[in-house]
């Protein structure tokens, strides 16, 4: 039986990742559909082939994985490529995800999925919507510092995101990521509580 299931999301740099960290921490069955993509386009994943044919040998490296740079460089610019090589990917990370959150042994499963709100809210794969938020300024800087890239290429994928309103606009719960990392623990501690409860109820009213 699938377990009861949080979609996780929020935008570049909010903090998706350390908020399923202190979710798995806390024994809770994490998928995260970034990693998935990761693997389908590394050398010999599943979607190299697909990729190759549709886009052309010049996007595969010479390792055999996805150049994630040049490939980020084409959809950002070009709305007919994202959506050629989300055909691609979205049906095979879809697969893969119900597949491993089928497989959680915890009470209630989080899948992380960064464009929830932009590739529509499907309430037949979770049962609420959790978005972390902090201000833009802060997003900006995190996302330089973490992967590197300057502040117009992080302003560049902000833009092709929803709006922070968009998202909050469909959240269930939000989880307010501008301030310490004792507030954040606090605030997962929390939620932790009452999808276990949720999880509870809705097991006994299936």
């Amino acid at each position: 039986m699938k377990p009861y299931t949080v979609g996780l999301t929020g935008g570049i740099g909010s903090g998706k990742s350390v908020v399923a960290g202190l979710f798995a921490k806390r024994g809770v069955a994490v998928t995260d559909t970034d990693e998935i993509a990761h693997e389908l386009t590394r050398p010999g994943g599943e979607a190299i082939g697909a990729i190759r044919a549709e886009f052309g040998a010049g996007l595969i490296g010479a390792d055999g994985a996805l150049d994630r740079g040049g490939m980020r460089r084409l959809v950002f610019g070009d709305a007919a490529a994202r959506k050629k090589l989300e055909a691609i990917l979205h049906p095979l990370i879809r697969k893969e995800s119900s597949r491993r959150s089928a497989r959680a042994r915890s009470p209630y499963a989080i899948l992380v999925i960064p464009l929830l709100v932009e590739s529509g809210v499907d309430r037949s794969r979770y049962a609420r919507v959790l978005v972390v938020d902090c201000p833009e300024e802060q997003q900006v800087e995190r996302a330089m510092r973490r992967s590197g890239l300057s502040e117009m290429e992080v302003r560049a994928i902000l833009a092709a995101q929803a709006t922070r309103e968009q998202r909050l606009a469909q959240a269930d719960d939000v989880i307010d990521n501008s301030g310490t990392p004792e507030a954040l623990e606090r605030q997962v501690s929390h939620l932790n509580e009452k999808y276990l409860t949720l999880a509870g109820r809705s097991k006994t009213t299936s």
